[in-house]
């Protein structure tokens, strides 16, 4: 095995574990609504996610571990696309915001401010900003 397989392998375990983050979420109020469909359709081929894998994946979201990228930023990006499943569903359910405080501890923000980023991010989610205006917002949200 060459090193670049290894590293597209380990690539597309990170993308697995992320879609299927998602998708626990998409599923936490136990119905998949065709509006998370579609965004799950949409990312799956960003993701590069095959149609065997994304029928594996929808079966048994639990079987790939979140894996929390190295860089702050690309924590945030995967936070934006986990925010912007939660507020396709248009009702924030108590299952959902829990759910996605417990990918938020996953991916590696700290327990003590985890409430305070979520509850962030839903609220740019829900102004539909751009993921580079996220992105900024979240990293200066205290200054």
């Amino acid at each position: 095995m060459s090193f670049s397989d290894l590293f597209d392998s380990e690539f597309k375990q990170r993308n697995k574990g992320h879609f299927s983050a998602i998708v626990r979420v998409a599923l936490a109020d136990g119905i998949c609504a065709p509006e998370e469909k579609t965004f799950l359709d949409k990312l799956a081929t960003k993701l590069e996610i095959s149609a065997e894998e994304y029928e594996e994946i929808l079966e048994n979201p639990l079987k790939y571990p979140i894996n929390p990228p190295y860089l702050y930023t690309q924590r945030l990006e995967r936070l934006y696309d986990l925010a912007r499943m939660v507020h396709v569903d248009h009702q924030l359910g108590d299952k959902q915001e829990t759910l996605l405080q417990r990918i938020g501890l996953a991916l590696g923000f700290t327990p003590g401010n985890v409430k305070h980023i979520i509850a962030k991010a839903l609220s740019l989610v829900d102004k539909k900003v751009d993921l580079d205006t996220f992105v900024f917002e979240m990293q200066n949200m205290n200054k």
